[in-house]
């Protein structure tokens, strides 16, 4: 049984707890149960157990332990092992922790190992005893998810999702469905940017003549407008999860391989400041290391364009938006683990994800006032298909809302929302349990891309809508549905939000947005 050949393996590694793996028994106050095995773990309430009967979660408060791994419960330390992605590991979650431990009246000392390996020690502010002690391997998303399938790692940070061979490998590893609500979370939103020179004329370029630039197909800048003279590639080393999304979204819809002799870079500031230095380069960073360069606007041919910014990040109405996720295995992390988990998706913590550069998920609400320009692209763009009393409809239901930066997208070709949206189900899910839209209107609305008849595309748009909303409502136990007004819509192709003419655009329309009232 896999599960079990797993859970066998992992014993043979020092774990978060910092025990190595040992036999114990475990005996009840009476001694009428006792449990025998190897002690996996120990997160300061229960004991991880690997037995006979396979592995065994034990509560402490309930046995005696007898053997020598038997951990100390007066001064117990919990110890968590956070690996992956460096632009992560070196910002943002040291700057969360030390939130964290600020609001919980604990004091940070940060130990350095080497250049990518560092401690976190929380401490009591009063006694000055050690609470917690966070282990950081700063490196990639590769790495993480590599430590993750050993049992070497107990939070994985990513800048890519999870692909398909590594879920698979997790799974039969016994650490479940890395997808599910449980297992994985978006910490806080990036994107990937085409960046120039800011001596550079070239100010826009289509998603397909990005990817066509780094496939070598595009190779002079003057088939973009500019000078003519060949174009230097850069992007981000292949190994780090922020090069493997330019491979997945940027390449992959336009089924383009890279072209030889693009220059790699480990880290971001070292791709920036060659970009900087070369009036004729371009290269691919996240939004939250731009530094000087210049962001290049994405457009399409039917005149769409946009910018990466907070609000189109948020809405990932830019489809270049890339998530930043946290994976966990299916084991019960120690309980300041947890609490430091459910801190980073309250509100003090978005706060300092915007102070450390990033994209906060806080939903914020967007005037109807504030989007004339996409109603301008509505009606420029409509279509024979799209009549002017829907148009009017679309307004008269609208007039008066505001949108969310709260929105669903769905994976192409597929009915299942995207990470992203999975992560938004949650978030508005806990915000209605949480009363913050109680006597308030909220309206689901659908969007559809272009591609086929209109009433064919506004009933898929519809069928998005009551999708997204079944699962709010799943999401939301504890919300009381009498006192909230939640319904749907939908208006097809009625508001693009791209240009249909790539997979990029058509993927940017097929959404459902959240406006409330």
């Amino acid at each position: 049984m896999a599960w079990a050949r797993a859970a066998i393996f992992a014993a043979l590694f020092i774990f978060g707890t910092g025990l190595a793996a040992q036999d114990v028994t475990l005996t009840s106050p009476d001694g009428a149960v006792e449990i025998s095995g190897t002690l996996l773990g120990f997160d300061g309430e229960f004991y991880r157990v690997e037995t006979i009967y396979g592995e065994l979660t034990v509560d402490g408060s309930g046995v005696n332990c007898d053997g020598p791994a038997c951990p100390n419960l007066q001064n117990f330390v919990a110890e968590i092992n956070v690996s992956g992605s460096a632009t992560m590991g070196s910002v943002l979650m040291p700057a969360l922790i030390e939130g964290f431990a600020l609001r919980n009246g604990m004091v940070v000392v940060r130990e350095a190992v080497d250049a990518s390996n560092f401690v976190y020690v929380l401490r009591d502010e009063a006694d000055d005893s050690a609470v917690a002690r966070f282990y950081f391997h700063a490196s990639t998303t590769d790495e993480g998810f590599a430590d993750l399938l050993v049992n070497e790692a107990d939070i994985v940070m990513a800048l890519r999702e999870i692909r398909p061979d590594e879920r698979k490998r997790a799974r039969s590893a016994g650490l479940g469905d890395m997808t599910q609500a449980n297992r994985s979370r978006v910490l806080a939103l990036d994107a990937m940017v085409p960046i120039v020179s800011p001596s550079n004329p070239v100010d826009t370029l289509s998603p397909q003549e990005l990817a066509a630039v780094f496939a070598g197909r595009i190779d002079n800048w003057k088939a973009l407008g500019g000078a003519d003279v060949a174009i230097a590639l850069h992007l981000p080393d292949g190994s780090t999860g922020l090069g493997q999304s330019v491979e997945d979204d940027v390449m992959g819809p336009a089924r383009l391989d890279f072209a030889d002799g693009i220059t790699r870079h480990a880290r971001s500031d070292a791709l920036v400041q060659a970009v900087l230095r070369d009036p004729f380069a371009i290269g691919i960073t996240s939004y939250a290391e731009t530094g000087n360069a210049r962001a290049l606007t994405l457009t399409g041919s039917c005149g769409f364009s946009l910018s990466a910014d907070r609000g189109t990040i948020k809405t990932e109405d830019y489809p270049l938006t890339a998530p930043m996720f946290l994976y966990l295995p299916a084991r019960r992390l120690p309980k300041v683990a947890r609490e430091f988990l459910a801190f980073t998706r309250g509100p003090s913590a978005q706060i300092m994800i915007r102070r450390a550069g990033f994209v906060d998920q806080a939903p914020e609400e967007v005037s109807i006032d504030a989007q004339g320009y996409r109603f301008a692209n509505a009606i420029t763009s409509a279509g024979p298909e799209v009549s002017l009393e829907e148009l009017q409809r679309m307004t008269r239901t609208l007039y008066g809302m505001a949108r969310l930066t709260t929105s669903f997208r769905f994976e192409a070709g597929s009915v299942r929302l995207d990470a992203q949206s999975r992560s938004n189900v949650q978030q508005l899910a806990r915000a209605l349990e949480q009363g913050k839209y109680d006597a308030r209107q909220i309206l689901l609305v659908g969007f559809s891309d272009g591609d086929g008849p209109a009433g064919a595309n506004r009933d898929i748009a519809l069928k998005r809508a009551e999708a997204v909303q079944r699962a709010v409502q799943s999401a939301a136990e504890t919300a009381n549905f009498d006192r909230i007004d939640m319904s749907v819509d939908a208006f097809g192709e009625a508001l693009p939000m791209a240009c249909d003419d790539s997979a990029w655009g058509r993927q940017a329309n097929r959404r459902v947005e959240v406006w409330v009232r």
